[in-house]
């Protein structure tokens, strides 16, 4: 049953498809629910914002450089080879978390099944988002985090990668990867709208892909 503060549960993962979850109440809209998204992250984005393939493959470029120009071949040989290992084991976990990642929004609620080793759901009450950011990852993809208020009861690891970075005090749940993220703000911006008054603005910086910053803000009602 739904409360009024963040809820989770955990138990064996399963792969399921959709929001169907034998009747879970806490992974699956209720028969008065309406679905109005669901989705889940986009691989290439996420191995390179979350598990930071590309900072990695950069890292061990260098090191393989400095290597060659010193004339340590054996080195840069090591080099590579490590290089390709960690890249490819970071990205394989990033599949891993996309294959184990399902986003739900509906008219009351932000589910989220998470975890790759064991599955969290988390409900997110609607009525309980304070504010919410979106940062532009390329042209349409992007990432939406979310401040709660109320009882708080997540932890930043029971989250991660679904957390945004760096707020270990006060973790902050992350809708990582999300295509068409645009949309998908705009219909949690709306969603919200309904339970608590919600203020819109936007904003454009600069940036090598399309900019775009969003930010909600709201108080209950």
């Amino acid at each position: 049953m739904m409360g009024d503060h963040i809820e989770h549960n955990t138990h064996t993962q399963t792969q399921e498809a959709g929001p169907t979850a034998h009747g879970d109440p806490m992974g699956t809209p209720a028969a008065d629910e309406k679905v109005l998204w669901k989705g889940r992250p986009e691989l290439s984005h996420l191995s390179r914002t979350a598990f930071h393939t590309r900072s990695v493959g950069i890292y061990f470029a260098i090191l393989i450089a400095v290597s060659v120009i010193m004339g340590n071949v054996n080195t840069a040989i090591v080099c590579a080879v490590l290089g390709v290992a960690a890249v490819g084991i970071l990205h394989a976990l990033a599949w891993l978390s996309v294959r184990t990642t399902m986003y739900i929004l509906t008219d009351t609620r932000l589910i989220m099944r998470i975890g790759m080793a064991l599955e969290t759901r988390i409900n997110v009450p609607l009525k309980h988002v304070i504010s919410a950011d979106m940062k532009a990852r390329g042209k349409s993809h992007g990432d939406i985090s979310l401040e709660v208020g109320g009882e708080r009861l997540l932890g930043y690891m029971l989250l991660w990668p679904h957390a945004r970075p760096w707020r270990l005090n006060q973790p902050q749940p992350m809708l990582r990867a999300v295509p068409e993220a645009q949309k998908v703000a705009a219909l949690l911006a709306d969603a919200c709208a309904a339970h608590v008054a919600i203020e819109r603005s936007t904003s454009q910086t600069q940036s090598t892909a399309t900019p775009l910053d969003t930010e909600l803000t709201g108080a209950p009602a």
